[in-house]
């Protein structure tokens, strides 16, 4: 398992490719609020609920302030694939060798299914405008999970 982050903690610096291929830099947010979140693989089911749900809460979220991004280990033809697929209208980006996972703790041990694996752990990190971790959680659930995110946003549904 790799730290996890903490309110407080400046959020690492990143630049990942999109799924156009085009690289994009955390630090080009600042001056806005950011939720990135980690989710573990493209096309499953859970990660499509979490991301369908971002998407549905994208005005939102906007409305309110914060921009959205997306970050897993899957290739860029695959978060290309999915953006698609679903609609997705926020950045999804590659971590191909999870790197970035690492540095925001959102990579270590997990029980799927009864097997232990390593991989990308379900986290989402909120960023302000300062580039400071205004919010780290680990290990959330797929369902409700935006909604829950928005409530403690204070963003009314």
């Amino acid at each position: 398992m790799t730290k996890q982050l903490t309110t407080g903690d400046t959020a690492p610096d990143f630049t990942l490719p999109n799924a156009e291929g085009a690289d994009v830099t955390l630090s080009s947010y600042r001056g806005s609020d950011v939720v990135v979140y980690f989710y573990p693989k493209a096309e499953t089911p859970g990660c499509t609920t979490e991301a369908c749900d971002f998407r549905d809460n994208l005005a939102s979220l906007r409305g309110a302030g914060y921009d959205v991004i997306g970050i897993s280990a899957d290739p860029v033809e695959s978060i290309a694939s999915f953006a698609k697929n679903h609609d997705l209208t926020f950045p999804l980006l590659s971590d191909a060798g999870a790197a970035t996972a690492k540095e925001y703790g959102a990579w270590g041990e997990k029980i799927i299914n009864g097997t232990a694996m390593v991989g990308i752990l379900r986290s989402t990190i909120v960023i302000d405008k300062a580039g400071v971790v205004s919010r780290a959680e680990y290990n959330v659930h797929a369902d409700g999970h935006v909604a829950a995110l928005r409530r403690e946003l204070g963003i009314d549904a």
